[in-house]
């Protein structure tokens, strides 16, 4: 009992020549490195994840200017190629025209664009505002269509093009909005849904009709989530592949995913203006993205919170 008490008291008589602020220094020292540790290795993630995902395009720059005998054998894992060359350059552009199929692309996708959005409008305007029975599952069955796999509408879509003469035309344009417009009136409806019953109850006071109140105040009001359905909508018509490559045959009429599918020839497949190719052609929605990032996001972030 002595042995007990003499070594409590002498614990109390070290605790009690320090200091409290270096007793809370002690106890909060490891806290504080641990901090330290767990910032360090999250950036240690983030700049791992950023390498991972930014390389395949620095890659992608690489190879592009590689001559043809160094993308394969010993110098095709080399960065800084021994002979470099802009001639997969020169042959996309001007052998090629792959700018002919950049300028198809950016029509059907910039018609399919105003199209859809305005389609899409009108719809989720409809679907927002009205009450009526089966709606939910109206809304159900928009998504399922969106869900679809392609190759089930190509070969019906495909004899009515047939039928009606439409091949080879930029009235691709009608089923890009098949694939599209589900989602497109789904992302609305949620944004529209947000915008409250009294900004067009003051509207209708004021003299305005159905129709004006929903260009000129629901439609503004909305803008984000208009302005991001229609960078989502443009996005997919540009690198739609399946039903370009189907209706449209004729070369004049080629979209980039389709012109870039014919860089090959019998035997070989033309990886240096693959490569050359795929960086003229994803440098417009790069500029797209970067230049409306901020609308993007806002448009993204608006329909995330029910209020």
């Amino acid at each position: 009992m002595k042995t007990k008490k003499a070594t409590k008291s002498l614990s109390e008589g070290s605790v009690a020549g320090v200091s409290p602020a270096k007793r809370r220094g002690l106890g909060q020292r490891p806290i504080v490195i641990n901090k330290k540790i767990a910032t360090i290795l999250g950036y240690m993630v983030v700049i791992a994840f950023l390498a991972i995902s930014v390389f395949p395009f620095f890659w992608m720059v690489v190879t592009s200017i590689k001559p043809s005998a160094e993308i394969f054998g010993d110098g095709a894992f080399r960065i800084i190629p021994d002979n470099p060359t802009i001639r997969s350059y020169t042959s996309v552009i001007f052998d090629h025209n792959i700018f002919r199929s950049v300028i198809n692309s950016f029509v059907v996708s910039a018609i399919t664009m105003f199209y859809v959005v305005a389609i899409a409008s009108m719809s989720a305007y409809i679907i927002s505002r009205c009450n009526f029975r089966g709606k939910s599952l109206l809304m159900g069955f928009i998504l399922s269509i969106s869900m679809f796999p392609q190759m089930i509408i190509v070969g019906p879509i495909f004899n009515m093009f047939h039928r009606f003469s439409m091949l080879n035309s930029f009235w691709i344009v009608l089923p890009y909005s098949t694939i599209t417009l589900p989602i497109a009136v789904w992302i609305m409806v949620t944004h529209f849904k947000r915008i409250p019953l009294s900004v067009e109850e003051a509207a209708n006071i004021d003299g305005c009709s159905p129709w004006r109140t929903l260009w000129q105040i629901i439609f503004p009001l909305a803008a984000p989530g208009v302005f991001t359905t229609g960078i989502m909508t443009f996005i997919a018509a540009w690198n739609e592949f399946l039903l370009a490559s189907t209706l449209n045959v004729n070369i004049r009429f080629h979209t980039v995913p389709v012109a870039m599918n014919a860089l090959r020839t019998q035997f070989v497949i033309l990886w240096g203006e693959i490569t050359a190719a795929t960086v003229i052609v994803i440098i417009p929605t790069l500029l797209i993205v970067l230049l409306f990032q901020k609308q993007i996001i806002s448009g993204i972030i608006s329909g995330a919170v029910k209020e």
